[in-house]
Formats: structure tokens, sequence, C-alpha cells
């Protein structure tokens, strides 16, 4: 148990400090694509700030968001049964030793709890495997930015896939400043706005560059991504031709009547992680090249 915490741990801090390998190639491509004056000068400055935290080992966001845990986990893994427990002593210990900004409030007493735990927090999001021996476990630190631009709404199934474009294009014009552009795009699709709202997130977790694998899905990736780059809001809002890292869209079958759209960002410095823990406790990081825990 103490090994597992410590590597939760450690696993946090880096996801923290450290851009995934495909968020920091997006940025680079961004950054070489991009022609305004103040754009150019905002990339110059985010690759300062990376730079910067990886040889302080400091986070490299002060907000250093809630904690979102997203959970594949096998039934033989032999440490199922303390999972949920070490995740949370984890979050605890990152809070301290990284140290992290607490940043979890319980509403009804309007107090922050001190240590990034709370009431259904750090949030834990569970599939269960069957017949497996490891737990492949996804991070995403929610900053208070990003969050602010969710939003989710059930349109009638008329509005089309037109509806849905319109909806995403008046909450990124008008919120998306608050997600620090260039900011990833997650589109959910479903039947109520929970559904909704929840794919949106998990959109959030593919690769940058990556497409639905439905033909439809990614077309509608394009245009989302083609009008959203048209609107011009730039790196930090000060206008450019790259605004966006990317837009996944995720989708559920749906009820005949309703048409629910979910939208989520992540900021420029999109801090999420995978690890890939065995049953004997060795790991694999996916997502950061040569970095040992």
């Amino acid at each position: 148990m103490d090994e597992l915490v410590r590597l939760l741990s450690k696993f946090i801090k880096t996801v923290a400090i450290r851009l995934p390998d495909d968020v920091l190639a997006a940025l680079k491509a961004l950054s070489s694509n991009e022609n305004s004056y103040w754009g150019k000068a905002i990339y110059s400055l985010m690759f300062d700030n990376i730079k910067l935290a990886l040889e302080k080992g400091v986070p490299v966001c002060q907000d250093t968001g809630v904690l979102m845990f997203f959970i594949d986990v096998g039934t033989k893994f032999p440490y199922i049964n303390v999972l949920q427990e070490a995740v949370t002593a984890a979050t605890i210990k990152a809070t301290e030793d990284v140290p992290l900004r607490p940043n979890v409030v319980e509403p009804f007493e309007e107090k922050n709890t001190g240590n990034n735990v709370g009431t259904r927090l750090p949030w834990i999001e569970w599939n269960i495997l069957s017949n497996a021996d490891y737990a492949e476990i996804v991070l995403y630190l929610a900053g208070g930015g990003t969050s602010l631009t969710g939003n989710a709404k059930v349109l009638p199934p008329a509005s089309g896939f037109k509806g849905v474009i319109e909806f995403v294009l008046d909450v990124v014009s008008g919120y998306g400043l608050n997600a620090c552009p260039p900011f990833l795009l997650g589109v959910g699709i479903g039947t109520t706005v929970e559904t909704a709202a929840l794919l949106s997130k998990r959109a959030l977790l593919r690769p940058i560059g990556s497409t639905n694998p439905n033909p439809k899905a990614a077309l509608l990736e394009r245009i989302i991504y083609d009008k959203v780059c048209g609107l011009e809001i730039g790196p930090q809002g000060l206008g450019g031709k790259t605004s966006v890292l990317g837009v996944n869209v995720e989708y559920s079958a749906r009820h005949p009547a309703t048409l629910a759209v979910g939208i989520s960002t992540g900021c420029w410095a999109h801090r999420r992680g995978v690890i890939k823990i065995k049953s004997d406790l060795t790991y694999e990081l996916p997502l950061y090249r040569g970095v040992v825990l």
C-alpha cells in the first residue's frame, strides 16, 4: 500500500509539472504556424514557462485544478480493493509534496479542505476489466478557467448537427477566453445533459491529433475545428490564427426525442497523464517518453 501511494503521488506530480508529449508537440506545431505578433510573443512565454517548471520541479500552472481520475482496473489486479483509498492518500501526499494548490471547497460550508480531498473529490470514474491484472489510470487536472467554459444542453433532434455546431460556437465565443487558448475542445453527444457532459470530458482524454473512428463524427470534428479557428481568438485571446489544440467528439446512442450536447475544454497547459500499473507495481507512462517516477 505504501509503495502504491508513493507511485501514484509521483505520477500526480509528473502530471502537474510536465506536459504530455502530444500536448508539447501540438503547441510547437501551432507556434510555428502563428503569424500574429502577440500570438508569437505568447507562445514564447509559454515555452519559457514549460522550461522553468521542469527546471524547478514546480507545477506548470499555479491552478493545479481538482483531480479527476478515470480508472480501468482488472478484476485480478491485486490492489483493486484498496485502489480508491490509495488514490485519496496519494492526492493528500502530492498536495503537500509538490505542492499542489488546495482547490477543494465544500459548497455548503464554504470552506477549503486544504488537501484537495473533499466530498466525492478527487473524482473517480471506474471501468472494470474482466480477468485483467492491471490498472490503467488517466488523471486530468481540471483547472478553474477551463471548467468555467463547460456547458451542456439538450436540443430537439430537429436541430441536427447544425444545432450542435451553433451551440458549440456560442459557448466558445462567449467563454472560451477563460480556457486559456489554444485550448483542447471536447464535445459529447448523447441523450441527457449528464451523459453528454461526461462524454465531452472523456473526449479531452484522447490523444491530440487523433480522430473519431466514425467517419461522420470525424467530419464533425473537422468542421467544428475550422469554425472555431475562424473566430480568431488566438493564444490567450489576443487574436491570431491558432486558437485550438484540437477538437475531439465522443458520442453515445441517444433517445429519439433528445439530442444532448456537452462541451469541455482543456487549456494550453493540458495536464492529462496516463499510468498503467501492473500487478507487481511496475508501470508504464505512455505519454511521457523517458520519464521515471
